[in-house]
């Protein structure tokens, strides 16, 4: 994995915090699909740099949302703000903890999203976030293309 990628990916950071340190930016979440059934939230989200609207990473989250105070749960389902911000905005006692990294060779679907090219791969990684010792919240989360 190019160095770059580890800074990015290889940590028990949020997402969030390394993307904004990286792109010297700060990003905006877009989601494009929601899930939720009872206290279980879903959905899938790109973050888009202030700076210039370009995508930076895609992902997917699933959160048990009963692990949450009501002012929490709202503001994640209001879907303006990338959860990382939440979380650290209402401090919230979490902690990261990273699964595994990935080499993802994007299908054409996700390679028009994160704008590469067709033989071009990228990286990312699944993690899991505990809220104040409980497994509350699983990611997927794939970096676009860093050029």
């Amino acid at each position: 994995m190019p160095e770059v990628y580890r800074r990015l990916l290889c940590h028990e950071e949020h997402m969030t915090v390394a993307m904004e340190a990286h792109h010297e930016s700060m990003v905006d979440v877009e989601v494009l699909n929601v899930t939720a059934t009872g206290d279980d939230y879903a959905r899938k989200i790109l973050l888009h740099r202030q700076s210039d609207r370009a995508v930076v990473q895609f992902g997917i989250v699933r959160i048990n949302m009963s692990l949450l105070s009501k002012e929490v749960r709202n503001e994640i389902e209001q879907q303006t703000r990338p959860l990382g911000r939440i979380l650290v905005r209402h401090n919230v006692l979490r902690t990261v903890h990273l699964d595994q990294l990935w080499n993802i060779v994007p299908g054409e679907d996700l390679r028009q999203t994160l704008q590469c090219q067709e033989a071009e791969s990228t990286f990312g990684r699944t993690a899991t976030i505990d809220l104040d010792g409980q497994r509350a919240v699983d990611v997927v989360e794939i970096v676009a293309p860093v050029h």
